[in-house]
């Protein structure tokens, strides 16, 4: 631990406590700008996972285009990209910001 008070003692030899602020400050804004939009942000895709539905219209990460069919207990979907075509795919491959473009409604032809 003296090592450590050491190292991080101003030139002078006397311990400074603003290295201290500083070094705080700095966690404070790398939670704030990166890991907790990022926590923010997988909440939202967990939801929205767990929310799917058969007939939900949704896009993967792929950008394989389909319809819910059936959601398995096991974590998986089965998709219908087109009618009698059915494909097996894991619920962490949906793109939510891609599936939410699709289904938002169209502006209104003049």
């Amino acid at each position: 631990m003296s090592q450590l008070l050491t190292l991080l003692a101003a030139p002078g030899g006397k311990s400074s406590g603003f290295e201290f602020i500083f070094l705080g400050l700095m966690i404070l804004v790398f939670w704030l700008f990166m890991i907790r939009p990022q926590a923010k942000k997988a909440k939202e895709q967990k939801k929205f996972v767990e929310n799917l539905q058969k007939g939900d219209k949704i896009v993967t990460i792929a950008g394989i285009h389909g319809t819910v069919n059936k959601v398995n207990e096991d974590g998986t979907l089965q998709l219908e990209v087109s009618p009698g075509s059915y494909i097996k795919i894991e619920k962490s491959a949906l793109s939510m910001e891609w599936t939410a473009n699709i289904n938002k409604p169209q502006p209104a032809a003049k």
